[in-house]
């Protein structure tokens, strides 16, 4: 009989299972750009901030290549505004690394439709789900722009939901404006940040004017 402790330990199937497909098909393809990419390391020129949704995934989204792309994905695609306080900043060291050791030229902050985050943004009196509630605390980097949006009550819910996807979008883009290698770069015409949104049920690309904010979809032709 297997001990259900043991049992429940075991490593997901699910997950063998696609490393012996990838070992079979990706990676028998892809071998040399792998061990390339051991020897020489990597060189990505993008950069993409997105959430840590499972059905936004970049690679699949933009159709990557390994090494192609230098992701950082957390809770509702944000990027923080600069605060070298002494604490704990995953996305901030991510950015760090990108700019400054990487030298990407292209920074894209990747929001979602049906995002958990955002949702959660609107409705800030749920009940959270730990102790911590770092969620909560995460997401009142939105408090101000979030309360306006939930309190417009000609929108929809599904209406106010994207609204706010999208201005959570341009809100990351100026915070990330707030770090000086990110502003310096940029004024020098070395960096370029871009700003889309993915609508998972249409699997749609929407990508952000620069200079209106406004997001329009992406060109698609299908050979």
């Amino acid at each position: 009989m297997i001990n259900k402790n043991l049992q429940m330990s075991t490593f997901p199937a699910r997950l063998i299972e696609g490393y012996q497909n990838f070992r079979a098909d990706r990676l028998a393809h892809e071998r040399e750009r792998y061990q390339r990419l051991a020897e020489e390391g990597q060189t990505p020129d993008v950069m993409v901030i997105a959430c840590c949704d499972s059905r936004a995934a970049p690679e699949m989204i933009f159709n990557a290549l390994p090494g192609e792309m230098f992701v950082m994905r957390n809770v509702a695609n944000l990027a923080p505004p600069y605060n070298p306080d002494g604490a704990f900043h995953a996305t901030s060291a991510a950015l760090e690394f990108a700019v400054q050791s990487l030298k990407v030229k292209q920074i894209v902050v990747l929001g979602h439709g049906r995002c958990g985050g955002i949702k959660a943004a609107l409705d800030p009196v749920s009940e959270p789900l730990s102790p911590g509630d770092f969620i909560g605390k995460w997401m009142e980097m939105l408090g101000p722009a979030a309360e306006i949006v939930a309190k417009n009550e000609l929108m929809t819910v599904s209406e106010r939901q994207t609204a706010l996807e999208h201005i959570s979008i341009r809100h990351s883009i100026e915070n990330l404006r707030t770090f000086p290698c990110v502003s310096i770069l940029e004024s020098k015409g070395r960096l370029n940040l871009h700003g889309a949104w993915f609508d998972i049920s249409l699997g749609e690309l929407w990508t952000m004017n620069p200079e209106s904010g406004d997001f329009q979809r992406a060109p698609f032709e299908v050979s």
